[in-house]
């Protein structure tokens, strides 16, 4: 516990209630001093207070032993009432983590012993016989039972918060899997526990649109997977063989045997747990929940990002993997908006293996873009074909200026998505699709890179020539670096820099003349940004049933 939590819990309300209580205890004594019996002159404050009454003293004591047997029952009924509370709301794990938090064992147990010394002290009150240091101590230890009430009860409820719950299970089971000692099958079930607890905590307050609560146990599963990340490279190898505890768990029960043993061999079983956790939160929030939804791909990029800087190939491929499996699940509920913020996390991720120079991996997750681009495609989601056409053109810029040897498959990704149209929506789609060609074709021409940008003119060179001068006009007209809206992106899906601009001018030259005229003075000069590629505002088909379009670029 932290200073500032002690102070604030425990010695603030003991620095309040304590002296409170003895300047109360000594004024009123010390008056009742004064007026004491002529035959009591000789006995100082200290001598009267402990100049017992034995027939007073067992009736006293007899009250006291009630008293704390009554303060510990409140004591205990509470902390059972907020317990189960607590258990059942989030996960029944808070009861576990209650039990064997030391500092609920110390004051219940010294609530115990009070109540059990103060039944036993009145029975040794009698024939003469006056224990005075057991009558003190009893009387001691009753007024710090009454006193810890409050600072306990402050102390509970803390304890129960459910950010605190998130951080004592995150705590516990990164100790678990950092440092596995003695029996590693137990160990395994200590980390297995932690992940499946915090998924719980998730599942539940995503139900209950709890997001503060749902986002601290999402982002907890992440700090436990990358921290042990850090430490997995020092881990025995031992700890990669699933024992009892892990294999007879449901997830990898259900799994045939070879994936099993694929994830033995790949030693990845803690972050597939994780994955799998997060594709069952990530799924329980799609109807309800797009901001969860976001904040799992967010945080499966970390942990891509992280298991990245340790050049854990496996690992790797695992967490693209799972974001597919994300997007698979995202375009079967045409959820178009949280494809389109998904799609930027995948992208961010692809752009860090291509810096990291694992240009194989970036061709496969290419390969995987284009699929489910042209799956999109296929399901008249207009926007999300779009949107992963504009990302593979920026992969294509990161790939070429890294020199990638990745790059030429990106563009060929690039250019089989635009197949042919077959319904007006599509049509818009494949609108989109061309813009952000031209717009990559550009850049290659600014870089001096003309054989790429004539690829791209010959995949195009069919296109009607009044659509190729609107996506053209489209293009030089919008002025505006960031999209007019509040949008996850924050950039506009069309601009270019003036100078680049110039460049589009000539690849659209390449055309011929009698195609595409070339715009005039006043089209530049007079940019219309309500014409850019956003597909919602460009006044497109009708959506499909239960499709949502973004306005956002």
């Amino acid at each position: 516990m932290n200073l500032e939590r002690l102070r604030r819990i425990w010695l603030g309300p003991f620095l309040v209630l304590g002296p409170a209580t003895a300047v109360v205890l000594l004024a009123a004594f010390v008056v009742d001093w004064h007026g004491r019996p002529d035959e009591l002159r000789d006995l100082g404050p200290l001598g009267l207070l402990v100049n017992y009454d034995i027939e007073t003293l067992q009736n006293t004591l007899g009250n006291l032993s009630q008293t704390v047997s009554t303060i510990m029952g409140v004591v205990i009924t509470v902390a059972a009432i907020v317990v189960q509370l607590s258990a059942t709301r989030y996960t029944p794990r808070v009861t576990e983590l209650f039990f064997r938090e030391r500092t609920n064992l110390l004051v219940l147990g010294f609530f115990v012993v009070t109540c059990i010394v103060a039944l036993w002290v009145p029975n040794a009150v009698g024939n003469g016989f006056l224990p005075k240091v057991s009558i003190i101590l009893t009387a001691v230890c009753s007024s710090f039972s009454i006193l810890l009430i409050m600072p306990y009860f402050a102390y509970m409820f803390d304890f129960l918060d459910p950010e605190r719950i998130v951080s004592h299970i995150q705590d516990q089971a990164i100790a678990a899997a950092r440092r596995p000692r003695g029996d590693l099958d137990a160990a395994q079930g200590r980390v297995l526990d932690g992940i499946e607890q915090l998924a719980d905590i998730a599942v539940a307050a995503v139900s209950q649109q709890d997001k503060i609560i749902s986002a601290r146990a999402v982002d907890a599963l992440r700090v436990l997977t990358v921290q042990y990340t850090e430490t997995k490279a020092a881990q025995p190898a031992a700890w990669f063989e699933p024992g009892r505890r892990v294999c007879g768990n449901p997830d990898f029960l259900s799994m045939n045997q070879e994936a099993l043993s694929d994830l033995v061999r790949d030693r990845v079983w803690v972050e597939w747990k994780v994955l799998r956790q997060y594709q069952a939160i990530y799924n329980e929030a799609l109807a309800s929940n797009p901001d969860m939804n976001y904040l799992i791909a967010i945080n499966t990029r970390y942990l891509g990002e992280a298991i990245l800087s340790k050049g854990a190939g496996p690992a790797l491929r695992l967490v693209i993997k799972f974001f597919n499996t994300y997007m698979r699940a995202t375009l079967n509920k045409r959820q178009v908006r949280t494809a389109y913020n998904l799609m930027n996390q995948y992208r961010q991720l692809v752009e860090a293996i291509a810096v990291a120079g694992q240009d194989d991996l970036v061709v496969e997750a290419t390969g995987y873009l284009r699929y489910y681009g042209q799956t999109a495609h296929g399901m008249d989601l207009g926007f999300v074909t779009e949107t992963i056409s504009y990302d593979l053109a920026t992969l294509c810029e990161v790939t070429h200026r890294l020199g990638s040897s990745a790059h030429d498959r990106l563009l060929g990704a690039l250019l089989e998505l635009d197949k042919e149209a077959e319904s007006a929506a599509q049509e818009t789609t494949l609108r989109g699709v061309r813009k952000a060609q031209a717009r990559l074709a550009a850049f290659y021409l600014e870089r001096g890179a003309e054989a790429d940008a004539r690829r791209i003119h010959k995949d195009m060179e069919l296109e009607r020539a009044e659509r190729l001068a609107s996506i053209r006009d489209e293009l030089l007209s919008v002025a505006s670096k960031d999209f007019w809206e509040v949008i996850d992106r924050g950039a506009n899906f069309d601009y270019m820099e003036p100078a680049r601009k110039e460049h589009l001018r000539r690849f659209f030259d390449w055309f011929p003349t009698s195609a595409v005229r070339r715009p005039t003075a006043r089209t530049e000069v007079v940019p219309r940004e309500a014409e850019s590629t956003n597909t919602a505002l460009q006044a497109p088909a009708p959506a499909a049933a239960g499709e949502e379009r973004p306005v956002g670029g």
